[in-house]
C-alpha cells in the first residue's frame, strides 16, 4: 500500500516506538492521528507534523471506541492502524508470598492483548468500507500493525503475565489475517527486543551492554526509528501478512 495520502492512527504515538512510527508515516505523506494517554506529550507530537491528537486509555474499551471514532472522523477515513501501547510487571508465578495474583495478571492482559484486539477489530470495521487500492493488483483496503515482544517467545523469569499477553498478540496475527483476507486487510505484528525507549533509555551504558550481550549483531539497543522503518516496510509490501516479525538483532532472551 502506498502510504502517501493515506489515513493512519498510531496508538501509543506520543513516545518511543509509536512516536517514531507516527513521525515517519507523516513524513512519507500520510495523515496521522496520535492516540495516547491524556497526560502524554501526544498533542505536541501531533502538532509537530500537523496531525491530530486524541487522548485515550486503552484499558477503557468503550472510551477507546469513542476516541478511535473521533480520530477516523477527523481523518476522513482509516487505512493504517499501528498499536504500540502496552507494558508489564515483574512477578513470578509463585513466590514466598504466594501465587501470582489474578488481578495483576488480568490487568496486564487487558492493557496488551485485549486492548490490542479491541483496536484491531474496530480498525478493521473502518477499513472494510474503503475503496480497494489497485483492485487489479492487490485490492488492499487496510493494514493493521500490532506490537508484540520477543518475550512472547522467550519470556524471562517474572514475565509470565507480560509473556502471555505478548504471545496472544503474536498468535492473533494469522487468524485475524485469515478472517480479514477477503476484505483486503492485512494484519501483522512486530516483536522487538530491547529498544531505547522509556525507562530502558535512561539505563547506564554498562547495563545496556550487558542486556544485549547475547544479540548476534548489532550488539546494542534498538532505536525507535528502526521500528518505524519496519512499520513502513510492512505497509508498503502487500506480500507481508499473517505473521509476527522479530526485530531483535538475533537476540534470544535468557531465563533472566
Amino acid at each position: 500500500m502506498d502510504i502517501k495520502g493515506k489515513k493512519a492512527v498510531v496508538v501509543g504515538g506520543a513516545s518511543g516506538l509509536g512516536r517514531a512510527s507516527a513521525e515517519l508515516l507523516a513524513a512519507r505523506g500520510a495523515e496521522v492521528a496520535v492516540l495516547d494517554r491524556p497526560e502524554s506529550a501526544g498533542a505536541e507530537v501531533a502538532a509537530a507534523f500537523r496531525g491530530r491528537f486524541h487522548p485515550v486509555d486503552v484499558t477503557d474499551f468503550a472510551g477507546t471506541e469513542q476516541a478511535l471514532a473521533a480520530a477516523v472522523e477527523g481523518l476522513g477515513g482509516l487505512h493504517v492502524a499501528v498499536t504500540t501501547a502496552g507494558g508489564g510487571v515483574a512477578r513470578r508465578t509463585l513466590t514466598k508470598d504466594g501465587p501470582h495474583d489474578l488481578e495483576t495478571f488480568r490487568r496486564v492482559l487487558d492493557l496488551n492483548a485485549v486492548g490490542t484486539f479491541n483496536i484491531s477489530r474496530l480498525a478493521a470495521a473502518y477499513m472494510s468500507g474503503n475503496e480497494p487500492e489497485d483492485p487489479e493488483v492487490t485490492g488492499e483496503r487496510g493494514v493493521i500493525v500490532n506490537t508484540a515482544s520477543i518475550a512472547a517467545f522467550e519470556g524471562q523469569i517474572g514475565q509470565v503475565a507480560y509473556t502471555a499477553a505478548k504471545a496472544a498478540i503474536a498468535g492473533m496475527c494469522l487468524t485475524m489475517a485469515r478472517d480479514l483476507g477477503s476484505l483486503g486487510i492485512r494484519v501483522l505484528a512486530i516483536a522487538p527486543s530491547l529498544f531505547e525507549t522509556g525507562a530502558v533509555r535512561r539505563l547506564p551504558d554498562q547495563t545496556k551492554s550487558a542486556l544485549v550481550k547475547d544479540a548476534a549483531f548489532p550488539k546494542r539497543m534498538g532505536r525507535p526509528e528502526e521500528y518505524a522503518k519496519l512499520v513502513l516496510a510492512i505497509v508498503d509490501n502487500p506480500m507481508l501478512n499473517g505473521q509476527c516479525l522479530r526485530l531483535d538483532a538475533g537476540q534470544r532472551f535468557a531465563p533472566k
